[in-house]
């Protein structure tokens, strides 16, 4: 039987991991990336995804069912179309152009019978109300009757070595039944186990849902950690102990704010939507937002007192921030609160430096500038260093040379008495 034809638009943290898998299980693929040096590194087995090893990505395309594009026209008589393209958000406004323009380009090759499911984080509503009608315009065909159309958000934690996309329950929908159908048996495929819900609009909001539960209570967290440094009181420990009641508590720590992909962003997309269609402000949101974005702010002040303490101040001070990353173990910087911290600590006249083997400054660079020389982080450094604040803590990094150092800790990756936590 011929192998069935898949196209993947985009090829990042979501879509290469689904395009690797696909291929393991004997898809043909499609893998869509209009960033052409990213296409390019793709073609010659040079993967860029921490989650897919380059040897991986070779393996793949010797079997010769993996193709990356920057074309669209190599995604002409696909059985199965996957969109996991970016929905960033623009000055608070939920940005949808990459699912429009996906949408857009991809209907021309829509073909009677295809299934095409859109991946990519956004509002409830957006499968049906804003894909649907572009994939019908351009294509002449009938979403439901001529194809197949839904929605199964993205689950991928980025570093994560226990889940993965395909020991990860995937939750799937469609518009109707026959769609609903379809988008389960292509993913039955392609993970182990599959949550079907009644529509794609319980789909999106399950995805906006997990993440603002995150949200919310990192934010809680994060003031309380704040309180209870004024009060004198040991959060981290009182954190330890809450954890050992077997049931009604989850653990959630402090840290210098949120970023990546998802945080930042998710929960923004539902209060967007509630604001906008009934008119009410979703609280708990907003809440968390405005104190998981000052968190940086809160670092600063407390490597002020820090400088304080030794009798020197921030201007002037070498500040050496150890971990840029959004999170442990990943190169991603999106939205880091790392490079907040550095570009509140650069304004006050410090100079400041920072130590991530895994981030490259020149990606950071493209999208805010970051006012912060990269260095290793090794004795030298160091000791150059008036204080050291420790932002993530990736397992490659040598956290033992910071022994002697004045540090700020804001993730207690050590029970050093010396040291200063968050």
């Amino acid at each position: 039987m011929k192998n069935k034809k898949l196209v993947v638009i985009g090829q990042g943290y979501v879509g290469l991991p689904l395009a690797m898998r696909a291929v393991e299980v004997g898809y043909d693929v499609i893998g869509l990336e209009v960033d052409v040096s990213r296409m390019d590194r793709l073609a010659a087995g040079d993967s860029y995804v921490e989650d897919i090893p380059s040897q991986q990505l070779q393996s793949a395309l010797a079997t010769g069912r993996y193709r990356p594009s920057h074309d669209y026209g190599a995604a002409k008589d696909f059985d199965v179309a996957v969109i996991t393209v970016p929905t960033p958000l623009r000055e608070g406004n939920p940005d949808l152009s990459y699912i429009e323009r996906s949408g857009r380009t991809l209907a021309p090759m829509l073909k009677a019978g295809a299934t095409v499911v859109l991946e990519s984080t956004t509002y409830p509503g957006t499968t049906e109300e804003l894909l649907a009608p572009i994939l019908e315009a351009g294509s002449g065909l009938v979403a439901g009757r001529d194809f197949s159309l839904g929605y199964s958000p993205e689950r991928i934690d980025p570093g994560n070595p226990v889940f993965g996309l395909v020991n990860t329950p995937k939750v799937v929908s469609g518009i109707d039944g026959p769609s609903s159908a379809a988008v389960k048996a292509f993913y039955d495929d392609i993970v182990e186990q599959t949550v079907p819900v009644r529509s794609p609009k319980e789909a999106e909001l399950t995805k906006l849902l997990e993440n603002t539960f995150r949200h919310v209570n990192i934010a809680l967290v994060n003031e309380l950690a704040v309180f209870a440094h004024g009060l004198g009181i040991d959060v981290w420990e009182a954190i330890d102990a809450a954890s050992t009641k077997p049931f009604g508590y989850m653990r959630f720590t402090p840290g210098p704010g949120v970023g990546g992909h998802c945080l930042p962003i998710d929960p923004s997309y539902l209060s967007w939507q509630v604001k906008r269609t009934l008119g009410q402000p979703f609280r708990f949101v907003e809440l968390a937002n405005d104190v998981n974005d000052h968190m940086p702010d809160y670092v600063v002040q407390r490597v002020t007192e820090l400088l304080n303490r030794e009798r020197k101040a921030v201007n002037g001070s070498t500040v050496l921030l150890v971990g840029l990353a959004y999170k442990k173990n990943t190169s991603d910087a999106r939205e880091s609160p790392s490079v907040r911290v550095a570009q509140l600590l650069a304004a006050l006249g410090a100079d400041v430096r920072f130590a991530d083997p895994l981030v490259d400054l020149e990606v950071v660079q493209l999208h805010e500038p970051l006012p912060a020389q990269q260095v290793d982080l090794d004795a030298a450094q160091v000791g150059a260093a008036d204080v050291v604040v420790l932002l993530v803590d990736h397992d490659v990094l040598k956290l033992d040379l910071l022994s002697e150092a004045l540090v700020l800790d804001t993730r207690r990756t050590q029970r050093d008495p010396r040291w200063s936590v968050l």
